[in-house]
């Protein structure tokens, strides 16, 4: 599976190898984005996709991985992708454990990212997260990963990669407070009684950035903003207390840090994603700019506010299960997936997503300190679960 690398020129770095999971949605195409504007940096070694295999074979073509994978696993059309670039059909989890890998990127949605995840950084290979998911549903366990394996975890998100970013430099200061800032998504400017009224192409509107559906369902009802309050407890060890949300229509601001002597640091940037997945994949050297530049000035103002729990009430669930933490967290977002995903078809109106998460939560029978057994337990409890409480929802 290995492949020599052309060598490089006298005092040039090596070529960054990495393995990208979810290559074909909105995270992992604008990663090749990156790829492709400085293709002497790196070498793709394996591509995983979902289910768009045309996409998959056409990136492939172009980057001539050593490995490729895709959700359905290894059908005659991957066969067919694979002989086509001379590449291996590879599981995800072997592709993390690559011996030459330098980064994984977690482009994945769901659990699926979780086991590469924890391979990677078992391994001590730094890893690319911008799957919400793996860390909400096994936080203590990602950090252990990386902990005992010596793996470095690196957010793609925008807010924590922004929170990374402040951090840098401030290694034993005191983080006295994190501010996630929230765009406040597609129905900010909506009134809250014509919310139950709200359809999918409605929410999937955001004003200012570009994002797989489900991401951009969950901004508009700011579970989203929840999640990353979870995620934002484990990657940067800071208690719940400690982690504020402001909202901030213009999404230039990406987050800020308050460190002990009351100092604020903040990260800004244009709202595209492009420039946290490369800061995740160079650090710690920033190289040449793949998105425009700001201009504050012609932006004139910025603006800022504390979201209302009343709109938002997904946000305050989410906050709960973080704080309940055990399989509180997994069950959540479980439970959002399948509301999220009955919404877009449908079958329940915006303002049940909440009610949804909110019925699992209270029927839940939690666990501390869960391993990964009991997690995929109360996973598949709450997909359960909420699923008989859709329909139940919809016969009524």
């Amino acid at each position: 599976m290995d492949r020599p690398l052309t060598p490089p020129a006298a005092n040039a770095d090596p070529p960054i190898r990495l393995v990208l999971l979810g290559s074909t949605g909105s995270v992992g195409t604008q990663t090749i984005d990156v790829i492709q504007a400085m293709p002497d940096r790196f070498q793709v070694l394996g591509l995983a996709a979902g289910r768009n295999l045309d996409l998959l074979a056409q990136q492939s073509a172009a980057l001539r991985p050593q490995m490729i994978w895709a959700h359905e696993g290894p059908s005659e059309r991957l066969r067919q992708i694979a002989d086509a670039c001379g590449a291996e059909i590879v599981p995800m989890d072997q592709m993390a454990a690559h011996p030459t890998l330098d980064v994984l990127v977690v482009g994945t949605a769901g659990r699926a990212g979780l086991e590469p995840t924890l391979t990677a950084l078992q391994r001590g290979r730094a890893v690319a997260l911008a799957n919400k998911e793996v860390v909400v549903m096994a936080g203590h366990l990602v950090r252990a990963a990386a902990d005992q394996g010596g793996g470095q975890l690196r957010p793609v998100d925008s807010e924590h990669s922004a929170i990374w970013q402040c951090l840098w430099g401030e290694e034993g200061n005191e983080i006295r407070r994190i501010l996630l800032t929230a765009s406040g998504g597609a129905l900010r400017d909506l009134p809250t009684d014509a919310l139950a009224a709200v359809t999918p192409a409605q929410a999937l509107r955001h004003p200012t950035w570009n994002m797989g559906a489900k991401i951009t369902i969950d901004s508009a009802s700011l579970v989203n903003k929840g999640m990353e309050t979870i995620e934002a407890r484990w990657l940067f060890d800071v208690p719940y207390e400690r982690v504020e949300v402001v909202q901030h229509p213009e999404s230039i601001v990406h987050s800020l840090v308050e460190m002990g002597d009351g100092s604020v640091k903040a990260q800004l940037g244009n709202p595209d994603m492009r420039l946290p997945i490369q800061c995740a994949l160079t650090y710690p050297k920033r190289l040449q700019p793949t998105v425009a530049p700001l201009d504050l000035a012609a932006l004139g103002a910025l603006h800022f506010s504390t979201p209302d729990l009343d709109r938002y009430p997904g946000l305050r669930l989410c906050q709960e299960a973080g704080r309940r933490g055990g399989t509180y967290p997994c069950v959540m977002a479980a439970a959002d997936e399948l509301a999220v995903a009955a919404f877009m078809q449908d079958h329940i109106p915006f303002t049940a997503i909440p009610e949804v998460i909110e019925a699992a939560l209270t029927a839940h029978r939690g666990a501390d300190n869960p391993d990964l057994e009991t997690i995929d337990a109360a996973d598949a409890w709450a997909r359960s679960f909420t699923q008989r409480h859709i329909t139940e929802r919809m016969l009524v």
